[in-house]
């Protein structure tokens, strides 16, 4: 009787098991990545059209990329089992199997923007213990199956049993090598250590007396860190300790400045509550919050630099490669008070938000401007470049729009008939909000009460009470900017400048 075929696809997964936690191990250890699945997860997410990511974001959140890495994962068990198989026939089908499993993950890696050939070895030494563990646990499968033809009687060490002890090995060293890759190349652990020791010039946030509308179950008018929307394209976000940052200033520029995270933090610092938005937040969505920001201007910068005056456009580069392209303009605008942040509501920046230092820039959604682990700020012309999102599709200016969205009561919730209150936010900012009216049951509409703010670049509480009989309802919001731009009901899609529309929710009164 042959050896059952579970066994060999068994084989198969321990061996690929096994390959990547050497991979990780040796990325981890030598090129502070976690895994060449990272690599293909970053390339994946690099060279599918704008408009799947915006999908995923939409429909997934922050879960698009740990799914990403969960499919690419069990696409390689798949074929790892597929490899255990071909080796009951011969022993060339597997390693063509895990050979092209290697040259994908190393064509990933080496598109990189910061490859280098260290980046060759994760991945050469995870196709080799492929090959050599999936050897060394078919080998007492064939030498069985071979028994059961002659008279020969192999070891124990040769027999299933002898495959259930390679089996155990084999598992107990994967997981140790894993953890021990992970244990020497804590890096992110190590920096967030440093980042906790620091004791920043920045004051804590104040939070205005008159912001809040008293409307519960609304989400506060300062959005906590831990609750701050997050929206990047790192599938592992960059681990950099503050005195190994630098941020270099070139291009068309009349004197090119490199800068170290103690210059910035010795600078005069600026803050401001400022709310930012992503540009694939649909409407009504969350993708939006509030906080106060303490870092330099970047005007101030810039005009040390002394810009081109033939440049309109400035490429900001992150640690992890990814690019915007941002307006001059905007940038140069000492009352526009965008800045390279280092805290955020009083914390030095957290990692996942851009630790050491990002850029903040009111009134230009983040794809255009919000440049989380900058490292270098090219000044040039729009006509010379193609950022990441620009490439994809999306516009190349990116201003916020001007927005609303109800939060209370929520969609299809019962209320109680009578007095109802209603509330929610509304947005545009580097032009503020000077109204918000909103419409139940189609009727005329009506302004509501505003909250107060800082500055023209946070959002506004806004609060009614209406008066509702038994029964379904709705009711939609619309905003009135500073400047008299009345919100759009028109319906429009995020891709390629930010989605439009009224915010409409029902509700049923008894």
């Amino acid at each position: 009787m042959s050896t059952p075929r579970a066994a060999w696809a068994g084989a198969g997964i321990i061996a690929g098991l096994a390959g990547l936690a050497v991979s990780h191990a040796a990325a981890m250890v030598l090129t502070l990545r976690s895994s060449p699945i990272v690599s293909v997860a970053e390339t994946i997410i690099e060279v599918v059209p704008g408009t799947l990511i915006a999908g995923a974001i939409d429909n997934l959140g922050t879960n698009d990329k740990p799914i990403l890495v969960i499919g690419i994962f069990t696409v390689m068990m798949i074929l790892s089992v597929t490899a255990g198989q071909l080796a009951r026939r011969n022993w060339w089908a597997p390693v063509l199997v895990f050979a092209a499993m290697g040259l994908m993950a190393l064509g990933a890696v080496l598109t990189r923007h910061d490859a280098t050939a260290r980046d060759v070895v994760p991945v050469a030494a995870g196709v080799v213990t492929w090959v050599v563990v999936l050897s060394f646990l078919t080998d007492a499968l064939l030498l069985e199956d071979r028994s059961q033809q002659s008279s020969e009687t192999p070891s124990d060490w040769h027999t299933r049993r002898g495959f259930v002890h390679k089996s155990v090995i084999i598992g107990v060293l994967t997981v140790g090598i894993g953890y021990l890759g992970s244990f020497v190349g804590g890096k992110r652990r190590e920096v967030e250590k440093a980042r906790q020791l620091l004791r920043l010039p920045v004051t804590l946030p104040s939070r205005p007396d008159n912001v809040s509308v008293q409307v519960p179950g609304m989400p506060t008018w300062q959005t906590p860190n831990d609750e701050f929307y997050q929206i990047h394209t790192a599938v592992i976000v960059p681990a950099i300790q503050p005195d190994s940052w630098s941020i270099r200033i070139h291009g068309m520029v009349e004197r090119e400045m490199v800068l170290s995270y103690q210059d910035l933090i010795e600078a005069q610092l600026t803050e401001r509550w400022i709310t930012l938005n992503c540009v694939s937040n649909q409407v009504g969505g969350n993708l939006i919050g509030n906080a106060w920001w303490s870092g330099v201007l970047l005007a101030d910068l810039l005009e040390r630099a002394g810009c081109h005056p033939d440049a309109d456009a400035v490429l900001q580069t992150s640690h992890d490669g990814w690019t915007c392209g941002t307006p001059l303009d905007a940038l140069t605008d000492p009352a526009r008070h965008a800045m390279l942040a280092v805290a955020m509501n009083g914390d030095p920046l957290p990692i996942d938000h851009g630790f050491p230092v990002r850029t903040i820039v009111p009134g230009l959604y983040g794809y255009v401007s919000a440049c989380k682990w900058v490292i270098d700020l090219e000044v040039t012309r729009f006509d010379e470049i193609e950022a990441y999102w620009t490439g994809k599709g999306w516009s190349e200016r990116g201003p916020v729009k001007i927005a609303s969205r109800i939060d209370v009561p929520h969609n299809g919730k019962d209320v109680e008939a009578g007095s109802v209150v209603i509330g929610g936010h509304a947005w545009s900012q580097h032009t503020g909000i000077d109204g918000v009216q909103i419409s139940l049951d189609g009727g005329d509409w009506q302004d509501v009460r505003l909250g107060g703010v800082p500055n023209k670049d946070t959002w506004v509480q806004w609060r009614a009470e209406v008066d509702v009989a038994e029964g379904d309802h709705d009711v939609r919001v619309r905003a009135i900017g500073a400047d008299g731009t009345v919100q759009t009901g028109a319906r429009a899609d995020v891709v390629p400048d930010g989605a439009t529309g009224w915010h409409e929710i029902g509700f049923n009164a008894k």
